[in-house]
């Protein structure tokens, strides 16, 4: 018997891009894939350092230091790279260049026009961006949205009419937002959302959950209009699993073996002090 058919609030993410200024590229392979990206006389790619794969010998490759990127100063902090990649075309033939995702994780084209000249990421988030793209820092000095961690702080905003290229682990769906419609989701899992979508950020401070562990400490709740792409397997996750993996047994069978073998010294210490306070009296 057949599965019973359902509709799903998802929709699977399709380009679309403006024919008065189309971007030739093309992506390659299935999970692990490459965007090969066609330059033309004097255009530039700017990509992160590390994932530039091949290119033609007309390219130029440079890595400096970007004046508009504006989330400089906090990368640096969070020990983070303050350079980008920048592939230039300087001769009057056409050249190409090739970028691989730094993991395995799908690219997504998108055309910045589509979405108002402006769309929040996460930092990791961002692979490279041909054109009119900006990069700026978009972090919340909100004291309910501050939470430990630099991924949670540094976000970032693209800004441009151009062509940036976004990376997501596992499957990546987007969910279309009506004006006033509320969206709960694993803060993680986020990878881009339009700038018009407000969020709110609800930790789960509860203390059985951060000593004995539990998944989803991060929810955000998401308010439309606007569109949000979420992937199934955030890269920090996926790392977390497979250092679990190549740990010892005790650590891999319970991450949270250390934690929990301080708090019982700790008990133990609190007990032992009370019982000499108590015998005293």
């Amino acid at each position: 018997m057949a599965a019973p058919f359902f509709a799903s609030p998802f929709q699977p993410y399709v380009y679309q891009g403006q024919e008065s200024a189309v971007t030739a590229f093309q992506i390659l392979g299935g999970e692990s894939q490459i965007v090969q990206v066609m330059l033309k006389s004097q255009e530039k790619l700017i990509a992160k350092p590390g994932t530039m794969c091949y290119m033609s010998g007309s390219i130029q490759f440079e890595n400096n230091y970007i004046p508009e990127n504006e989330a400089g100063l906090w990368h640096w902090i969070f020990g983070k790279s303050v350079t980008n990649v920048v592939l230039s075309n300087l001769s009057a033939e056409d050249g190409f260049v090739g970028i691989a995702a730094p993991s395995p994780a799908r690219i997504l084209p998108i055309d910045l026009s589509n979405f108002g000249g402006e769309l929040l990421c996460q930092p990791d988030a961002f692979l490279c961006s041909v054109n009119d793209v900006r990069i700026l820092s978009n972090a919340d000095q909100r004291p309910r949205n501050i939470e430990v961690g630099a991924e949670v702080i540094l976000k970032q905003k693209l800004v441009g009419q151009g062509l940036a290229f976004l990376v997501g682990c596992g499957s990546v769906v987007q969910k279309i937002l009506a004006p006033g419609e509320a969206f709960v989701v694993d803060a993680g899992s986020i990878v881009a959302m339009s700038s018009t979508i407000t969020s709110q950020l609800k930790p789960s401070i509860a203390m059985r959950r951060i000593v004995f562990g539990g998944d989803n400490q991060l929810m955000a709740t998401l308010t439309g209009p606007g569109v949000v792409f979420i992937q199934s397997l955030p890269f920090p996750r996926l790392s977390q699993r497979i250092a679990r993996a190549v740990a010892s047994p005790s650590l891999r069978d319970n991450p949270k073996f250390f934690m929990q073998i301080a708090l019982l010294f700790f008990l133990a210490y609190v007990m032992i002090v009370s019982s000499l306070i108590l015998t005293d009296v």
